[in-house]
């Protein structure tokens, strides 16, 4: 699926989204496990944080904000994107395909939680070689994915969503090769098949 027709399904729900997820703990536990090895790097104090698929922004923007940090989020749903600016106008959102977003901007650190497994599976290898790129040296990189190589349409809320992923072994490759340390990976909902890694930059 193209990510502006990804877009307007995420604009049809952006409501509804925000008001189950805003105070939602789902992802807090891993975020904060992720945000552990930042805060032990001597002389770290806040820093640059990017969160790619932000949707209204919410639960991560206030963990992030309340650890130091100064929000990027991009989202492709414009709607999104509004809501997060309501939410939270002291950062930074932007209404972007991160398949197309380019920045010089480096980041401490990096969200992208359930978030990349929307992206059309030739985007996955680029994207993640992208993000890893825009990280400074020991930033860290926490994101999702889905355990098997491929793709699949599911249907949620009466609409036709698109997902994929390159899997476990891949992903995995790809942080190597982009200089990339591991430090977790972890099927976190079993028997469900969804992953979360963190990395970090050497």
């Amino acid at each position: 699926m193209a990510p502006k027709e990804l877009g307007k399904q995420y604009d049809r729900i952006a409501q509804w989204w925000h008001e189950q997820h805003q105070n939602s703990q789902y992802g807090l536990v891993q975020c904060e496990r992720a945000l552990r090895l930042v805060a032990d790097q001597e002389g770290f104090s806040g820093g640059a944080a990017l969160d790619v698929g932000c949707g209204a922004g919410g639960r991560f923007v206030r963990m992030l904000e309340e650890k130091g940090f100064v929000i990027t989020g991009l989202d492709v749903s414009a709607e999104m994107i509004r809501l997060a600016k309501e939410q939270h106008p002291q950062h930074h959102f932007y209404h972007q395909d991160i398949c197309d977003w380019q920045t010089e901007e480096r980041f401490d650190f990096i969200l992208a939680w359930d978030s990349l497994f929307c992206l059309p599976y030739e985007q996955q290898l680029p994207v993640l070689e992208k993000l890893c790129a825009c990280l400074n040296p020991g930033g860290i990189f926490v994101y999702t994915f889905g355990d098997d190589d491929g793709w699949h349409t599911d249907t949620w809320l009466e609409d036709e969503f698109y997902y994929s992923s390159i899997g476990i072994e891949r992903n995995i490759q790809c942080l190597l090769g982009q200089g990339m340390a591991i430090k977790h990976v972890e099927l976190d909902q079993y028997p469900e098949k969804h992953v979360y890694i963190i990395a970090s930059k050497i």
